[in-house]
């Protein structure tokens, strides 16, 4: 398909990026230290690492790994912490040490875990202590040879170190008790300045830097190859967009989605740590109360989140006297934004959410729309270097404006999956990343998301997106949030089954609810069951895992019939 999408590039943005300046993350790693080392690179719960600071823990971890631990380059190092200054010590030392890191979620139950370290063959772990019990269950699945734990206050300042392990230990009780065999602590080892030093590891820009397990939503989690020069494509991608809103060691960014995602890992870490920039760390952004004041007066710069962050925040009466004065970009992605949120958003903060899209198989930006544009519900246009086409069932490209499966081909797009030939040859054809989502490419070259396949619902022979529903439902005022999905019926193939949580203090009925879809959309769309629920299961991004509520309706469903 002829590039049209470049006609619509704003001024100054190249349609092609050029070959990489840095040799591999960690050559871009040790430049932005050399050049940023006395600003600040990471801040979290009141506490601030520099650039030089961050360099030199970072080679102490990276050391130890290399002389105590006798790793390897190429060997596999599991991390699982959640937002914490931690978090990109162990990150950045793994790097230089030439290892490969697979990103572990901390809430992750045990069989999960199993599968993800033994299946990406880890030597290595480190772990919050917080999240220790629940690992040593899945260690005997796993070939781990060495645990390391790191405490909350690590990185704080004596007393105050104490005082914070103390209260998580003792008073919050969130430490649960374990018996990992041989722990090795990271305070020990990012304190211990007697390291020897780190020996340089060539690494190759087409090893593999991280392998990142998908989500698990639709499925089992698959383990992505993502290698040096994929992420290096994916930032110079993301860079040339927005340049001209960057300025060097001058932003300041907000990270509440987890560095162990791929969205916040490449967005938020990468791109801005290369531009000097100041990432504050949000351990917990569910805490919108806490999170609200940690970032109140802070003049941020940037911010990424998902629809149900964005909304979150929104809702919190507090929201409204952050400061916003400096804020240039709001990132939206993971999820489709809400028009509605959207639009509330730029009304209380005055900057725009642009939304952008990519999966953990495109490192993971493929488009995105121009910074200054009003939220058009599209997820924008391919990022240079990158082609785009919509593809039918039989894997014919489309006209503009028809409906298929968007396939995705560019330098940030994985080879495939680790140890999973079969599921690499369904997902790439003919040099295209198949990836599952239904949409259409206008004839200025936008894309817009109707659907995931497994979001498609077929009822008597008729596609239902569970998008255009889940839009219906979010008009009614009462309601917080919504999910829908498709259920088996053997009479229709599928029943629509919407899951619906209403906002606090709020009463609406299952038949009210699909009365109203009965105004708003066509019948056969209208929801066959309404299930009122408390919360919705979200994974670590605060995405709708919609897998669980289809096994759910699978053996419980219950609610209002039409």
């Amino acid at each position: 398909m002829e590039r049209i999408w470049q006609q619509q590039y704003p001024n100054g943005i190249a349609t092609e990026i050029e070959k990489p300046e840095h040799s591999s993350l960690t050559h871009l790693y040790k430049d932005s230290c050399e050049k940023y080392n006395s600003k600040v690179a990471f801040s979290c719960l009141n506490t601030s690492l520099s650039y030089a600071e961050l360099y030199m823990y970072s080679s102490r971890f990276a050391s130890y790994l290399q002389h105590k631990l006798q790793l390897t380059p190429g060997d596999k190092i599991g991390i699982m912490l959640p937002n914490l200054l931690q978090h990109p010590i162990v990150m950045f030392g793994s790097l230089q040490a030439g290892l490969t890191i697979v990103n572990i979620n901390p809430l992750e139950k045990s069989e999960i875990l199993a599968h993800e370290l033994s299946d990406s063959d880890c030597k290595a772990i480190v772990v919050l202590e917080n999240f220790a019990a629940e690992l040593e269950k899945a260690l005997p699945k796993t070939k781990i040879e060495h645990v390391i734990i790191a405490k909350i206050g690590d990185l704080f300042s004596f007393p105050k170190n104490i005082i914070a392990n103390f209260t998580m230990r003792y008073i919050k009780l969130a430490v649960k008790k374990h018996h990992v065999k041989f722990p090795i602590a990271l305070s020990e080892i990012i304190y211990n300045s007697d390291l020897a030093a780190v020996e340089s590891s060539m690494t190759d820009i087409n090893s593999i830097a991280y392998i990142q397990y998908t989500s698990g939503t639709t499925a089992k989690p698959k383990g992505v190859i993502l290698t040096h020069a994929n992420i290096l494509a994916n930032i110079s991608q993301a860079r040339s967009w927005i340049s001209s809103d960057m300025k060097d060691a001058n932003e300041i960014i907000i990270t509440a989605l987890p560095l162990y995602h791929i969205f916040s890992l490449t967005a938020n870490c990468w791109v801005y740590f290369s531009k000097g920039a100041n990432n504050f760390l949000i351990p917990n952004p569910r805490d919108i109360k806490g999170f609200i004041k940690q970032i109140k007066s802070l003049k941020f710069t940037a911010i990424t989140g998902v629809n149900t962050l964005f909304h979150g925040l929104l809702s919190h009466r507090e929201f409204s006297n952050v400061d916003f004065s400096k804020l240039k970009i709001t990132l939206g992605g993971g999820m489709a934004v809400n028009k509605t949120i959207a639009q509330s958003w730029s009304s209380v903060t005055n900057c725009h959410i642009t939304q952008a899209y990519g999966l953990t198989e495109t490192s993971p930006a493929a488009t995105i729309n121009p910074i200054d544009f009003e939220f058009n519900g599209s997820i924008g246009l391919p990022l240079p270097s990158t082609d785009i086409c919509i593809k039918d069932q039989e894997g014919n490209e489309v006209e503009f404006g028809a409906h298929g499966e968007i396939c995705i081909k560019g330098p940030q797009v994985t080879s495939g999956y680790w140890r999973n030939e079969a599921a690499t040859k369904a997902a790439i054809k003919h040099g295209y990343l198949h990836t599952g989502d239904i949409g259409y490419m206008d004839k200025h070259g936008f894309i817009y998301i109707v659907d995931r396949l497994k979001d498609m619902i077929i009822v008597s022979g008729f596609n239902v997106p569970a998008i255009e529903v889940e839009d219906c439902i979010l008009q009614l005022e009462q309601v917080l949030e919504v999910a829908v999905v498709g259920s088996e019926d053997e009479h229709q193939g599928e029943s629509i089954v919407a899951h619906i949580v209403l906002k606090p203090k709020t009463k609406l009925t299952e038949s009210e609810i699909i009365s109203y879809c009965h105004k708003k959309i066509a019948a056969y769309k209208v929801p066959h069951y309404v299930v009122l629920e408390l919360e919705l299961p979200k994974n670590n991004l605060g995405k709708i895992m919609k897998r669980k509520l289809r096994d759910k309706n699978s053996t419980n469903l219950h609610g209002a019939h039409k």
